[in-house]
């Protein structure tokens, strides 16, 4: 600015004063008041959706008002095709009483897919800030007519085509907007304010825009990629980064309802990293105060062979609820566990109040067997609850069917994991053509750094259902079988996604199409306890007499639980270790279900040394000290007593031999059979062998007479051997050792040289 224009400014300013100036400022509006905003929604069934969509109004204290409850819907299947009409002309009817209050802002969105996460101070704010009079959210896809595209004007920065499911504006306006509809309830609401805004006169006549850059919309159909959840202190925001925007209103339109669920889990106090889950005892079922437990139909379900199934019914059987309340149902697809069955049927038959087998001989399919299940529980009006129960689930917690019935869901499963791995049974989220994808949250959630219980699209193994949703909401019949989905997708997805059913009152089969009912159940997770893992069922061979041997890499967690000795590790924690003689320390390793089945193994192979000098199996072919044996190779178990040695023999040789590490290598492993007919005694020896290990496979005085063995060098003898007990002590130098006689019966041991 030039010396003399501010000279001449200055002076003004100081003969007339500073009223000059601010009279003539633009004057900010007044804010508008929160009582003056209106929600109007439309909502025919309270669905879980529409339950949600409550919630998150009520946490921020808007007043909505709900249209259209109880009507049958006649809207056409807006998920699909086009539709909702209806919409438009509820909102109609509701405005003629509301069009003559001018300032009066009516807030017009979607509920069963729709979620709040500002309040109303926020939303009017940014209302205002838009100074229109109506604004429609908006979206990067444009929907129903592509052909309308290049009618839409241009924008230099944001999204470009209307969406129906936001409305906000002024009464008056909002009324002469919908006064314009004289359709039916299947025609397109969406096209319908297309069609408006798109012509020029009408769209100034009504002063309408789009909410371009999401300040108060979010529509997620095109936008996934744009939006991250924002936490914060006391709640959590939806944050488009595309644009810098906190919306308000979060819609999950199209195919993101799955994804707004995700955002559900969090949006708008659900769940933070301050405070943890808020909801989770939200609605809780206090069973202290029921007259008596709600009848329980359990479907356990045997697709294939499974590890660990014996182990899997005593779960099953010591689970923490009335047992005159469970009603038992089982299909079983696999000859090899009928015995298993028939053993637990024999034993427990009457513990239940009904047991039901549907054996490998009715050649039904997974899904139709799954149908059969389900059906029992929905055609009893007794049945309280459904409880799906797959063979490669091991449930660990006792509480786990009160504790999922407490949570009050209507679909609700616990999270069960793999041992040590990520595979769990939910999945966070859903590719593009309906299978797995990870959600940011998942290995939290797996792995309990996120604790609650989460909306999620996909759920196996293990869930428990209502049984008032399997005679209301999932009602129909053959829920597992779906195009070409395997029976859990195909359960999953009739679950969440609408479903088509004639009401009874259906006019004609032309309105068929109409009368489509949403359904949107919602299934829930919850790792609020620790409740379990999955088996892995994956080359399980059948062939051996006792497979479950065999499970050591594939499920360590199960092999060691019925194979290791229940005081193994008292060894460390309590040193429960003993030294009958010096260097010869004496530790429980085994469990008596490991001891009998590896003695039934050997003994089915049956091929037994006969105790020969001769011996191919060896490199050389002879043998000096021979014993009447068979080696684990020969049993195909070699590569697995390995790893026992290494997982839980070393350890214990790093205790008691102090700075020595064992490489957890031997070359001779094998079980030796004494008997007063064959073989009773082994002459005095050395092992070739840093450290050998000499495991009593059963018991003396019940199994045989005498036994044990004698270390010369000491003048030690051990001559009580305890089964599962093993004798661990150095081989080559110090400790000449014989095998003393057996008297009577047969005496099994298993012996590995370890570090040859």
């Amino acid at each position: 600015m030039d010396p003399f224009r501010f000279c001449l400014m200055l002076s003004f300013y100081m003969k007339f004063g500073s009223s000059v100036f601010s009279s003539n400022a633009p004057q900010a509006p007044a804010p508008i008041p929160n009582e003056k905003l209106v929600v109007l929604t439309v909502a025919t069934k309270e669905t879980d959706g529409f339950q949600r969509f409550m919630q998150t109004a009520s946490y921020f204290n808007y007043t909505v008002k709900v249209l259209g409850m109880g009507e049958m819907w006649k809207g056409g299947d807006v998920g699909r095709s086009i539709g909702g009409g209806q919409k438009v002309r509820l909102l109609k009817e509701a405005m003629e009483s509301l069009a003559a209050q001018e300032d009066l802002v009516v807030l017009f969105v979607d509920s069963y897919d729709l979620i709040f996460a500002g309040g109303p101070e926020e939303i009017l704010k940014k209302f205002q800030q838009a100074n229109h009079k109506v604004l429609f959210a908006a979206e990067g896809v444009i929907w129903p007519d592509k052909r309308l595209a290049d009618k839409y004007p241009l924008v230099r920065s944001g999204k470009r085509y209307l969406n129906s499911g936001g409305i906000i504006g002024y009464a008056p306006y909002v009324n002469r907007l919908v006064s314009q509809w004289d359709l039916h309830d299947n025609d397109d609401d969406q096209l319908f304010y297309t069609k408006i805004y798109l012509d020029p006169l009408k769209r100034e006549f009504l002063n309408m825009t789009l909410d371009h850059k999401c300040q108060i919309f979010q529509n997620l159909n095109g936008a996934v990629d744009e939006v991250l959840l924002k936490f914060g202190t006391d709640r959590v925001r939806v944050r488009n980064t595309a644009y810098n925007s906190l919306p308000v209103v979060v819609h999950g339109n199209g195919n993101t309802k799955m994804y707004l669920n995700y955002l559900g889990n969090y949006v708008p106090n659900a769940w933070n990293y301050e405070h943890g889950c808020s909801h989770c005892d939200d609605d809780l079922l206090d069973l202290s105060q029921l007259h008596e437990y709600p009848d329980v139909l359990v479907g356990v379900f045997i697709e294939q062979p499974t590890p660990f199934l014996p182990e899997f019914f005593q779960r099953l059987l010591t689970l923490d609820y009335p047992k005159d309340k469970l009603k038992l149902f089982v299909h079983n697809n696999e000859v090899y566990h009928e015995k298993h069955i028939q053993r637990f049927w024999e034993e427990n038959r009457d513990v239940f109040k009904s047991f039901k087998v549907v054996g490998p001989e009715e050649n039904l399919s997974q899904g139709e067997a799954r149908n059969m299940g389900m059906d029992l529980c929905r055609n009893d009006a007794s049945c309280g609850y459904y409880f799906s129960l797959d063979s490669d689930v091991m449930l660990t917690n006792r509480q786990t069917l009160k504790l999922l019935i407490e949570q009050n869901r209507k679909v609700i499963g616990p999270l069960v994991t793999r041992h040590g791995k990520l595979w769990s049974n939910f999945w966070g989220a859903l590719s593009l053509d309906g299978y797995y994808a990870r959600s940011e949250d998942y290995v939290d959630i797996v792995q309990r750094k996120r604790v609650g219980v989460w909306n999620i699209p996909f759920m196996a193994h293990i869930y428990l259902i209502k049984g008032t949703v399997l005679r209301n909401e999932l009602k129909e019949r053959n829920h597992f079988v779906l195009e070409k989905l395997d029976p859990d997708m195909a359960l999953c997805r009739n679950s969440r996604e609408m479903t088509s059913h004639r009401e009874k009152d259906s006019p004609s089969p032309e309105s068929f199409h109409m009368l489509r009912s949403p359904k949107g159940v919602f299934m829930y997770i919850t790792n609020r306890h620790e409740f379990g893992r999955l088996i892995s069922t994956a080359n399980y061979n059948v062939s051996r007499y006792n497979n479950d041997l065999w499970q050591i890499f594939e499920n360590p967690a199960d092999w060691k639980e019925k194979y290791i000795h229940p005081n193994y590790t008292q060894i460390f924690t309590e040193n429960q270790l003993e030294e009958p003689c010096p260097d010869v320390f004496w530790f429980p390793v085994l469990s008596e279900k490991a001891c009998d089945e590896i003695v039934e193994e050997m003994e089915h192979y049956g091929l037994w040394s006969g105790g020969k000098h001769e011996d191919k199996r060896i490199a050389g072919g002879y043998e000096t000290v021979p014993t009447d044996d068979i080696h684990m190779k020969q049993i195909g178990f070699d590569k697995e007593w390995l790893h026992f040695l290494r997982e839980f023999i070393s350890p214990v040789t790093l205790k008691v031999f102090s700075g020595y590490y064992t490489k957890g290598y031997a070359l001779m492993n094998f079980v030796v059979k004494y008997t007063p007919n064959r073989q009773a005694f082994l002459r005095p020896h050395h092992d070739s062998s840093t450290f050998t290990i000499n495991i009593a496979l059963n018991n003396k005085n019940t199994d045989f007479q005498g036994g044990g063995c004698r270390f010369h060098r000491y003048n030690c003898s051990i001559e009580s051997p305890r089964k599962g007990w093993s004798f661990m002590h150095p081989g080559r130098l110090t400790h000449l050792h014989e095998g003393l006689p057996t008297t009577n019966g047969t005496r099994y041991i298993a012996v590995s040289f370890v570090d040859p």
